[in-house]
């Protein structure tokens, strides 16, 4: 099965070469990883710890931990790699203490090899789903401890099928597993695994940071002048058709914020087009200046994570595709948040649904009326949902203990 799918890594590398021809993601993935062995850094005699991340989401998993660590012990060397453009292109709009951040090249033997040994990292943390077995195997081999952080099951992964007795021998290679849930949990101990603890998502601990943290925007203060937004974060097209109309009668009591999750000119167009009210482009905005608009439309990048600290409530896209985006970020501010149906690989979603302070809605009429009793009862949903973040922070200080306790 190792043959297999060493052949299946290769077949992906090919095509990505291929579609680097026509796609602008594929390309920046290969043109990334182009050479890479020959600009790695000279190491300094210390201890790495090295994290890995997919994308910039898992990044934000990874950082609590990450500044824990270098809390506890500033010399300790901290590599983090990227497999997505979109978090390595990214991450340095995020306050980190990592020393060195690259991509991590295919997962073939030679590149396993090869970046093990000259790295040689002390612990390696894989963050959530990312289970690369060359890497894993390699530096299983090479005597470095495995963790796998804000772990997340699901009974359709290949680790749990009847077939899948190759991968399941990938999580065997780990020292232990810090999970977000119960539910993963037991897939584990349902294939014999039980060196795990249920710490939670440390992306709860993430928001928290950025919360006390928190930069004010004048620019957003002006806009609402002391008034709290609707605020709209990281939404697409189909998040839009079933937002705009809401927006374009009028009937919201609130201000709104829209933050799309495509800033392209072109998709900014097709958003200020369809708006029937006075409406703002934030990078048109100027200081020192009132403004009577309804609508503000962020069109650039950086912004969204603090724009929810003005925000009433908050809507956050992704929901209909299944990608349903980061809704711990508004909620750390006391948002409830609304979402679209398809968010059932989130368990942060049902658990704030059931919590009273999520939101799923299919249609037009649903989220009109969600909003309705929203502002009927916006103080108590504002108290319920910071006081829910809170009790859910600490799976990053749960890690360090394990870690501290363990050695």
């Amino acid at each position: 099965m190792h043959l297999i799918y060493n052949f299946g890594i290769f077949c992906y590398g090919v095509f990505l070469q291929f579609a680097a021809l026509f796609n602008a993601k594929a390309k920046l993935w290969v043109k990334g990883r182009k050479n890479f062995f020959d600009q790695l850094p000279v190491l300094p005699k210390q201890e790495i710890y090295w994290f890995h991340c997919a994308s910039l989401g898992e990044f934000d998993q990874a950082l609590p931990v990450i500044n824990l660590i270098k809390e506890k012990n500033p010399a300790r060397f901290i590599l983090v790699t990227f497999f997505s453009p979109s978090g390595y292109l990214h991450y340095q709009k995020r306050s980190h203490k990592a020393d060195y951040v690259c991509y991590l090249p295919l997962d073939t033997p030679r590149n396993a090899e090869k970046f093990i040994r000259h790295f040689n990292p002390t612990k390696i943390f894989f963050v959530k789903y990312e289970f690369w077995a060359n890497y894993i195997f390699e530096a299983k081999k090479m005597g470095a401890e495995i963790y796998s952080v804000s772990a997340l099951f699901r009974p359709d992964h290949r680790f749990f099928k009847s077939s899948g007795s190759f991968f399941r021998s990938i999580l065997q290679q780990f020292d232990f597993f810090f999970v977000q849930t119960k539910a993963s949990a037991d897939l584990l101990n349902s294939i014999g695994i039980n060196k795990h603890l249920i710490t939670g998502d440390t992306r709860f601990d993430r928001v928290i940071e950025n919360k006390n943290n928190l930069v004010s925007n004048p620019l957003l203060e002006q806009f609402l002048g002391g008034d709290k937004a609707f605020v709209i974060g990281s939404s697409w097209p189909v998040d839009e058709e079933l937002l705009l109309p809401l927006i374009n009668d009028g009937k919201l009591s609130r201000k709104t914020i829209i933050a799309p999750h495509d800033v392209s000119e072109s998709h900014i167009k097709q958003i200020t087009q369809s708006l029937k009210i006075p409406f703002l482009r934030y990078s048109e905005m100027k200081e020192s200046r009132s403004y009577d608009q309804q609508v503000i439309v962020l069109d650039t990048i950086g912004h969204l994570a603090n724009a929810y600290a003005y925000g009433a409530y908050a809507y956050v896209g992704g929901g209909f595709s299944g990608n349903l985006h980061n809704i711990l970020e508004p909620a750390v501010f006391g948002l409830p948040v609304i979402f679209g149906p398809k968010h059932q690989r989130f368990p942060e979603a049902d658990l704030f649904v059931s919590e009273g302070i999520g939101f799923s809605v299919s249609t037009n009429e649903e989220l009109a009326n969600i909003i309705s009793k929203m502002e009927v009862t916006f103080e108590v949903l504002k108290e319920t949902t910071g006081n829910f973040v809170k009790t859910q922070a600490g799976a990053s200080q749960k890690i360090i203990n394990y870690l501290e306790n363990n050695k």
